[in-house]
């Protein structure tokens, strides 16, 4: 039997709730109380607990739907920016946005709950494509060289984003610009 697709007001909901969730676990970490979670969505704690039975459950959607995003603004900024190198920065800025928020998630990700394991192959899988496209636009444009891949190119934004930490004078989204400035070629 095939799954009928969530309803527009459905989706909606889900959607207000994993975001709900990603900036509680950003603010307390994974661990934070469902209650707050239901809170800041105003949703009652039955509702997260009907959608996902486990903390695990909550926190592997919240990650898979934040790829997502990620994922999905690619092509976005591809078509609506006026270059494919600003395409490719303003996604490496989100993409350091998605790497720096996910402190909380980060414990949960490293622990040994094995239901964590796929998480960073999903991860790898969904996202490096999507930077390789932008770097194929703008080698192709001209706009830059050939020489860094997606997967090196994201490597290396994710070490400046691990120095974030809680310094707010550390700005990974400042460093991770100039490296994208860097592949410049002219």
């Amino acid at each position: 039997m095939t799954e009928r697709p969530k309803r527009a007001d459905a989706r909606r909901n889900a959607e207000n709730l994993l975001a709900a969730a990603a900036r509680v676990f950003v603010r307390s970490g994974v661990d934070a109380p469902i209650r707050d979670i239901a809170g800041e969505a105003v949703v009652g704690t039955a509702t997260i607990y009907r959608h996902y039975p486990t903390r695990a459950d909550l926190v592997i959607a919240v990650y898979r739907h934040q790829v997502e995003a990620c994922a999905e603004a690619g092509p976005a900024l591809l078509a609506a920016e006026s270059s494919p190198h600003t395409a490719l920065a303003r996604w490496m800025e989100l993409f350091a946005d998605f790497l720096v928020t996910k402190h909380g998630l980060a414990a949960a990700l490293g622990s040994e709950d094995p239901q964590f394991a796929a998480l960073h192959a999903y991860f790898v899988e969904r996202l490096v494509p999507v930077c390789a496209d932008l770097l194929a636009a703008a080698v192709a444009a001209g706009e830059i060289g050939s020489g860094v891949g997606a997967y090196e190119l994201m490597r290396g934004a994710g070490n400046l984003c691990i120095g974030a930490g809680d310094d707010p004078r550390y700005d990974a989204r400042r460093l991770v610009g100039i490296l994208v400035a860097g592949l410049r070629t002219a």
